[in-house]
């Protein structure tokens, strides 16, 4: 029996996080053209932007499937290993439910599944913790119990560079995106209470409008728990990458500051050139 630490691909984590602290990823699904594809194993965000601009759309997203948990999650269950799943915001997919629900189907009772609240790597902070936990001896209710106590200590923003994708996916209206998109508005996208929002409008180019984000979140990163930040984007201008890196480097705060790209299903709803900064406060 081992303890088993699991998340779906909207975690956003890099395959080096992956692998050194042993996480099992599920993937999430992007559909295109009626074709179904594993999020971060069939598609990269390239891919799903060049199909997008052919056609003037975004591509579906979709849950976990009954056969990645068949393929994945089953075999933990029949060597009897506890496994502890943090899943994308309740709010914004079913893939908590549907891994309860296999977890019944099968009578498995030591499968426990953590609404994380949260998206990107607001999910990958809480993996990461969950690991670093269940590498120190913890148990899974423990790391349940921690994991779930702390998830309002997350906080998880973006600002987009266009609302064009935004509007594409229902979560604005396209006149609201073209007006928006000509004046150069800019929004932070923040999550609270397992919902994203928009929290402020910044307008000018996407440096200026970055640099008055990191201004916005310069009280809060005070407060922030030290061990880990995220910078997640995605296929951003390489040079709003290092004004944040500088930025949070210029803080003197973190022992580790991670750069990781958003996978297909944060892609396919913010559009190229999304970037954000995300930590947990102190408890």
């Amino acid at each position: 029996m081992a303890l088993r630490i699991i998340a779906d691909s909207t975690c956003d984590l890099s395959a080096e996080q992956i692998e050194k602290y042993g996480i099992t990823i599920l993937p999430l699904c992007i559909v295109m053209d009626g074709k179904s594809y594993y999020d971060g194993e069939e598609i990269t965000p390239s891919e799903i932007y060049a199909w997008a601009e052919a056609r003037k759309t975004t591509p579906g997203t979709a849950a976990v499937t009954f056969e990645v948990l068949e393929n994945r999650v089953l075999p933990m269950m029949e060597a009897g290993d506890d496994i502890v799943f943090i899943g994308i915001s309740e709010d914004m997919s079913t893939t908590c439910n549907i891994v309860r629900i296999f977890a019944d189907d099968h009578e498995y009772k030591r499968l426990f599944v953590v609404n994380s609240e949260n998206l990107s790597t607001g999910i990958g902070l809480q993996v990461l913790r969950a690991a670093e936990m269940a590498a120190a001896g913890a148990t899974a209710e423990e790391i349940v119990e921690r994991i779930s106590a702390a998830r309002g200590l997350v906080r998880a923003s973006f600002i987009v560079d266009t609302l064009t994708y935004l509007a594409r996916g229902g979560r604005c209206k396209a006149t609201t995106a073209f007006l928006g998109n000509a004046l150069k508005i800019h929004p932070m996208i923040a999550v609270s209470g397992g919902k994203m929002g928009v929290a402020r409008k910044y307008r000018g180019n996407m440096l200026s409008s970055m640099e008055r984000y990191m201004s916005d979140l310069r009280e809060e990163l005070a407060k922030a728990e030290p061990r880990r930040v995220f910078i997640t984007h995605s296929l951003c201008d390489p040079a709003l990458v290092e004004k944040a890196r500088e930025f949070l480097t210029g803080l003197g705060r973190f022992e580790e500051i991670c750069e990781t790209q958003a996978g297909g299903v944060i892609s396919s709803h913010c559009g190229p050139n999304t970037i954000g900064i995300l930590f947990y406060v102190e408890e």
